[in-house]
């Protein structure tokens, strides 16, 4: 994905889910896993937050970008996060956000608890 289409759908996914009431604590959160697109508080849950932005389904769905090793690197990160930022025992989950750049305009769709965490 260019950079500045994966820029502009994080900012759009971030807008959308400050509209739906999520509180984002950070943005590109990176430790030696890799990379969290956004961390948020939405209903009393800590929500880590994968932004997938696309401007055809040629690559795929954004749930299906979402494969079972990335899964599992998202979880480690998501530790390591905890970890890092002393966070105690909270609720949370892992929600996707897709971004499509449609020509009548950006379609997005948020996909609360779109996966369980994986070892």
């Amino acid at each position: 994905m260019p950079d500045r289409l994966g820029a502009l759908g994080e900012t759009l996914a971030v807008e959308r889910l400050e509209a739906l009431g999520y509180r984002i604590l950070e943005r590109n959160y990176r430790c030696r896993f890799g990379e969290l697109d956004c961390v948020a508080v939405h209903r009393g849950t800590l929500v880590f937050v994968e932004i997938k932005a696309r401007r055809t389904a040629g690559f795929g769905g954004p749930l299906e970008a979402v494969d079972r090793p990335k899964r599992r690197r998202l979880t480690r990160l998501a530790h390591q996060y905890l970890a890092e930022r002393r966070v105690g025992e909270v609720a949370q989950r892992f929600d996707v956000v897709a971004v499509w750049m449609e020509a009548g305009g950006p379609r997005i769709e948020v996909f609360e608890n779109a996966f369980e965490a994986e070892e």
